[in-house]
């Protein structure tokens, strides 16, 4: 029944939803574990699901860049004068910038470039001292 291609469409689209698996399980009335059998068994199952999440992963990545970087808006203000006795409607349109939103630039490149972003802590224990060495780690401290 679920392998029927209107049933596949109802699963991708919960999926692009955002929707978890368990969510869309509990939808088709099955189980967590049953849905991941057939995502193993059924690849029309999993090619569904992937291409839901897909389509809403691309639209977050794409938000969330923009918010890292800033972007222009636009908007528009509808107002009802009255002029000589009559109703008119004026529209004012205006570009407003958004500007940078550090939260989405440091998630972004802690992500993204994480090698040189991360936060990393390396902790040496000598003789019941502790030293907190905040900064890069790399195999040739670990001497």
């Amino acid at each position: 029944m679920w392998l029927e291609k209107e049933n596949l469409l109802r699963i991708e689209g919960w999926a692009k939803d955002g929707l978890t698996d368990e969510q869309i399980a509990k939808n088709m009335g099955i189980s967590r574990g049953t849905i991941y059998d057939w995502k193993k068994n059924h690849s029309d199952i999993s090619d569904a699901l992937k291409r839901g999440k897909e389509v809403v992963d691309r639209e977050v990545e794409n938000a969330l860049e923009k918010a890292a970087v800033g972007y222009w808006v636009e908007e528009t203000k509808t107002y009802i004068e009255e002029v000589d006795g009559r109703k008119k409607k004026k529209i004012e349109k205006n570009k407003k910038w958004i500007p940078a939103n550090t939260t989405a630039q440091i998630f972004w490149l802690k992500n993204r470039k994480s090698s040189e972003w991360r936060d990393q802590q390396h902790i040496e224990q000598t003789n019941r001292n502790i030293e907190i060495v905040v900064g890069d780690w790399d195999d040739d401290d670990a001497d």
